[in-house]
């Protein structure tokens, strides 16, 4: 299997991170970044408002009504991906308005955050997938708009199962703009 130059860089730089950083720390812009509460404990994604603009003020909005608290990863699959944001768990559900693609030359690595669509690449509405391992293939088809930058164990964590017979999947607990948590 042939590896690339930039997944032996992420791995060699993921070696040597600090394994008890706060946003604080790690120097965040708090207005591009998400707070994301999971039952074992606080995910930190950095958003990319320069690279997916469009995609970034639709994750805040939707943020700031609490439109994800409580929506379930109704498609979770090891070694791929853990899918979320339509708080009734459905693959189809949404708020129904769609965004047209912003697609980068980021590439899907392992805590990379893009938005969910349907067989349409400017379909993508609220949904949206956390990367559990790399994946390049998607890469120039999903519009990344951000990184899990602390936290990533416990996305890991997540029950695995798709489908009808996924009864009782996890959820987000809360969800937030780090800029608007007075803690």
């Amino acid at each position: 299997m042939k590896t690339s130059f930039k997944a032996y860089i992420a791995l060699f730089v993921m070696c040597f991170l600090p394994l008890n950083l706060n946003a604080q720390d790690a120097e965040l812009d708090l207005e591009n970044t998400i707070y994301l509460d999971l039952i074992h404990g606080r995910v930190v994604i950095k958003m990319f408002p320069d690279i997916a603009p469009n995609h970034v003020a639709r994750i805040k909005r939707l943020t700031r009504e609490g439109y994800y608290d409580g929506s379930p990863f109704h498609r979770v699959i090891e070694g791929f991906m853990a899918q979320t944001g339509s708080p009734k768990g459905s693959e189809e559900r949404g708020t129904g308005e769609t965004i047209d693609a912003e697609i980068s030359n980021l590439s899907h690595f392992k805590g990379m955050v893009s938005m969910a669509r349907p067989t349409d690449i400017n379909g993508a509405d609220s949904q949206f997938f956390i990367l559990r391992a790399y994946r390049p293939h998607l890469d120039g088809l999903y519009t990344i708009w951000g990184e899990v930058v602390i936290g990533m164990r416990y996305v890991d964590k997540l029950k695995v199962g798709e489908g009808p017979d996924f009864t009782d999947p996890d959820i987000i607990v809360k969800m937030q703009v780090a800029a608007d948590v007075k803690e």
